[in-house]
């Protein structure tokens, strides 16, 4: 959380921050129909569409967020449950730094003084 002076938190900036979470609705709508099997399959199709290419785009980044909350939500094995809980912590990751990339381009910083 953003402070302003003290232990003082900025609830306006932090609501526009969380604002611009990225999030695909449509494909969470999908994904929490799928059963634990069709989960699976999807999992498989994601890894298989990242491997394709060498950047992930911002698109797959939360699509694979949302696929990998909803299996490690559904996990039946412990292990499972971590492993999606480490994908999904990955590419939370990944997607930060993408958004403070994008951000820095509109949104300079200015200089220092």
């Amino acid at each position: 959380m953003t402070k302003k002076s003290g232990m003082i938190i900025d609830l306006e900036l932090e609501r526009k921050k969380r604002g611009l979470i990225p999030h695909d609705p449509i494909y969470q709508i999908k994904v929490n129909k799928m059963d634990k099997m069709e989960l699976l399959e999807e999992m498989v199709r994601f890894n298989d569409s990242r491997s394709k290419g060498e950047k992930m785009s911002l698109s797959l980044m939360i699509q694979g967020r949302i696929l990998f909350k909803a299996l490690e939500l559904m996990a039946q094995t412990e292990e499972l449950r971590i492993l999606a809980g480490s994908y999904r912590k990955h590419l939370e990751h990944e997607l930060e730094e993408k958004l403070n990339e994008i951000r820095s381009l509109f949104f300079p910083r200015p200089p220092q003084y």
